[in-house]
């Protein structure tokens, strides 16, 4: 008897009924990949089609043999020895045309055959084709039919990772709460059985019901991810919000569960989940929980002047003041784990410029600002401070272009791409379930694609993108601009105020003196120092990325990283995107230049296939 086993992570073996001779585990598959390739080589070449049975000619894709047969008088329902039918071996070898001349010819599209009694459809779903499962739910075929091991459609594409039919099978309307034999649900099986990420989280953006139980074990998904120890569905389904005190046939909780397998990690998990959905069952909780970035932007200003204060404490002992400085940032770094959590933490360097550029003011307004009271000066830093300001919050507040739609559009954008055989994960988003951009990237921190994606901005907090990409460098240049004033004060004022001179005394002397002399503004100085090398360096990287080679941030690293594995290096300036340094700068800034450039927009949230730009097609016409 010949079977096609394969054996998916986390999964016993399938036995899927037979394929071809010669073709290995794989049967004859469309899928391109370093394995099917090989198979594909060691095929046995049939020169003399003539004398093939129609099975043989079915398995290999033999159209006019298969005709031949048929119009001789070969009934296609007439199922083989094996009790597999013609539309079996076209299905499982992804014959297309074979299996709309067998339906045209009366063939039923779901008949069971093989071991495991599997219609046509469930062969394809085990092999992955999703354009035969498409041509067969055209022709009628019946998704929630059950197969021999008791697994509907959806579960079998569960089994198999299979996330382009997954996605298909949902939108075409199967429920995604639907149940095998067992009482199992897809979410169920796939936290039982596949380890890893997907399908689950795959499933999640799907709204599956998180809290059913099976028939038998009267287990939920989060039951069946514990009794497998797989960690990443236990984290899926925890942050999807799934409950923790359903109990099971044998009276147990999933935490109950864990303790008995003794999951270290998997126990800790779900203990602080409940812990942290206790704590907000309080007011004052739920209270700290909506301020946390407002808390931890005060936190981190009053840590800054601590600092400060230790540094400028008068004291000669620099062994007491480094213990002070160590003792004070262990204790303010317990305090966000404990009020925060760890998502919070990401704001950390938004909170530390924001509380760095506060001190830096205040530093300007008592120290330096008696020195410049009545000068052009002091305007050019109070409008350079503002501009900082106004610029940030338009950076952290624009939306960058994220990608949004319905579940309705979704869906609609799901079974269109899929019968245009477009849905590629290249250009399919499996965590937005939209169809990404040009140009577009899905952030895993906003979660959200972005179109025409820059970066995950640290500073900001915010993704860089589209609609804030231009806020964002005069943000980078108001930033570099008040930086370099503090620096040059910090200077001035030095001068004022300390009794030497690096040309007098040298740069031992001159630094042991500044010290001495205000350890705050040298504080400050190492601040604002900081903050001005790391935006001016970005500043300058991206108007270079922008006005001479037309990329993001992202394209760029890509072309670099693409460029190491070629023979010949891929030039970043002959890109679709660079029009040269004038429309480049006009397109951005969206700017004429008082009518001497004419910019072009386009609207990269909604650009999926690339257009000439109508610079560019001056410059084609004229070649």
């Amino acid at each position: 008897m010949r079977t096609l086993t394969l054996s998916p992570v986390g999964c016993r073996n399938h036995s899927h009924g037979p394929h071809p001779p010669g073709f290995g585990r794989h049967g004859v598959c469309a899928h391109e990949n370093k394995e099917l390739a090989k198979a594909r080589e060691a095929l046995p070449l049939i020169e003399d089609s003539s004398n093939c049975d129609i099975v043989k000619a079915t398995q290999y894709g033999i159209f006019e043999r298969c005709k031949e047969l048929v119009e001789a008088g070969y009934d296609v329902r007439q199922p083989d020895k094996e009790n597999v039918s013609l539309l079996h071996w076209a299905a499982i070898n992804n014959r297309l045309d074979l299996v709309k001349f067998y339906i045209s010819k009366g063939a039923v599209v779901d008949q069971l055959g093989g071991d495991l009694n599997s219609t046509p459809l469930h062969w394809a779903i085990r092999q992955g084709h999703l354009p035969m499962v498409i041509l067969l739910l055209q022709y009628g075929a019946d998704p929630t039919l059950i197969d021999g091991e008791g697994f509907s459609s959806i579960h079998l594409a569960v089994l198999f990772q299979h996330m382009p039919i997954i996605a298909y099978l949902i939108s075409k309307g199967q429920s995604v709460n639907m149940t095998d034999l067992n009482g199992q649900t897809p979410l169920m099986l796939s936290a039982h059985k596949v380890l890893g990420p997907e399908p689950t989280g795959f499933l999640l953006k799907f709204n599956p019901s998180l809290n059913v139980v099976d028939k038998v074990h009267q287990n939920t998904p989060l039951h069946w991810a514990v009794a497998a120890g797989n960690v990443t569905a236990v984290d899926k389904l925890l942050e999807a919000g799934s409950s923790l005190d359903i109990r099971n046939v044998k009276g147990e909780t999933p935490l109950e569960m864990a303790l008995q397998s003794k999951n270290r990690l998997i126990i800790h998990m779900l203990k602080t989940e409940a812990k942290m959905r206790a704590n907000k069952k309080f007011r004052l909780w739920r209270w700290l929980q909506k301020c946390e970035l407002f808390l931890l932007l005060m936190l981190s200003v009053i840590t800054m002047w601590a600092v400060g204060y230790i540094l400028d404490f008068n004291s000669d002992s620099w062994l007491l003041k480094g213990c002070l400085l160590i003792t004070l940032l262990f204790l303010t770094s317990l305090f966000p784990r404990f009020l925060f959590g760890y998502k919070c933490l990401v704001y950390l360097p938004t909170v530390f410029l924001l509380s760095s550029m506060f001190w830096i003011f205040v530093t300007w307004f008592i120290l330096f600002f008696p020195h410049l009271a009545g000068t052009p000066f002091y305007f050019v830093f109070i409008f350079s401070m503002i501009g900082f300001l106004y610029f940030f919050y338009k950076t952290w507040a624009t939306d960058p272009g994220f990608t949004k739609a319905s579940e309705e559009e979704r869906k609609t954008n799901i079974i269109t791409l899929a019968e245009t055989g477009c849905l590629d994960f290249r250009t399919f988003c499996t965590s937005c379930l939209v169809r990404k951009p040009l140009r577009s990237l899905h952030c895993p921190v906003c979660k959200s694609c972005v179109a025409r994606y820059d970066q995950h901005c640290l500073w900001t907090g915010r993704c860089i993108g589209f609609g804030n990409h231009r806020y964002y460098i005069f943000f980078l240049f108001f930033l570099s601009v008040v930086c370099n004033w503090i620096i040059y004060e910090s200077f001035m004022y030095w001068s004022n105020h300390c009794a030497t001179t690096f040309r007098e005394d040298g740069l031992w002397t001159y630094l042991n003196q500044i010290v001495a002399c205000s350890p705050w503004v040298l504080y400050i100085f190492l601040l604002a120092t900081f903050h001005f090398s790391w935006s001016s360096f970005l500043l300058v990287n991206q108007l270079f990325q922008i006005a001479f080679l037309g990329l993001t941030s992202h394209e760029r690293t890509s072309l670099l990283k693409q460029s190491r594995h070629m023979k010949q290096p891929l030039s970043l300036r002959r890109t679709p995107y660079n029009l040269g340094f004038t429309q480049n700068l006009a397109d951005f800034f969206q700017c004429g230049c008082f009518g001497l450039v004419k910019p072009y927009a386009v609207d990269w949230t909604s650009q999926y296939t690339m257009v000439i730009h109508p610079a560019k097609e001056k410059v084609l016409r004229s070649v």
